[in-house]
C-alpha cells in the first residue's frame, strides 16, 4: 500500500513540476511590447521534402521524408540553439508564422524529432510543406518554411 502511494505521490509531483515549469516558460515569452519572443533561425538553414517530389503520384500510405540543412533537429521542450522540429501542414495555408503552430489533422507535429512519417491520405490532390518549430511550436524568426509539395495519391 505504501509502494502504490510512494509511486502515485511521484507521479503527480512530477506532474507538477512540469506544468509549474512549463507555466514560467511561457510567462518568459512574452517581451516588453507583449510579442512573443521568437528563436533566430541559424544563418542559411533551410527545410525541405525530401519525399515525395512535387507532382509525384503515390499510394497511401505516403512515405514523407523531411530535409533540413544549417540547422539541427531536436524535441519540443528542449531549448538547444540553431534547432527545431518538423511540423507537416497538409492541404491548408500556412499558420501565422509568429504564434504557435496549431496541432490538428491539417498541421502535424512532429516533437518527438522525427523526420518522416508514414501518412494515410485519401485518393486526390494534397498540398504538402514544412514549417521547423522551435521549442514552444513558434516558428524560427524569420521562419524556416519548404517550397510547397504536390502530389496525388491513387
Amino acid at each position: 500500500m505504501t509502494r502504490n502511494w510512494m509511486t502515485t505521490s511521484i507521479r503527480v509531483t512530477v506532474v507538477l513540476w512540469f506544468l509549474v515549469a512549463g507555466l514560467a516558460g511561457l510567462a518568459g515569452l512574452a517581451g516588453a511590447d507583449g510579442e512573443l519572443e521568437r528563436t533566430p533561425a541559424p544563418q542559411g538553414a533551410s527545410v525541405y521534402l525530401i519525399a515525395p517530389e512535387d507532382g509525384a503520384v503515390v499510394s497511401s500510405p505516403v512515405l514523407i521524408r523531411f530535409g533540413l540543412a544549417g540547422a539541427g533537429v531536436a524535441p519540443a521542450g528542449v531549448a538547444n540553439p540553431k534547432t527545431g522540429h518538423h511540423h507537416l501542414i497538409i492541404d491548408t495555408e500556412l499558420p501565422p508564422l509568429d504564434r504557435p503552430i496549431p496541432n490538428d489533422a491539417q498541421h502535424r507535429h512532429f516533437g518527438g524529432g522525427q523526420t518522416e512519417v508514414l501518412l494515410e491520405l485519401e485518393p486526390g490532390t494534397h498540398q504538402l510543406q514544412l514549417v521547423l518549430g522551435d521549442y514552444l511550436h513558434i516558428p524560427h524568426d524569420p521562419p524556416l518554411v519548404s517550397e510547397p509539395v504536390t502530389v496525388t495519391v491513387e
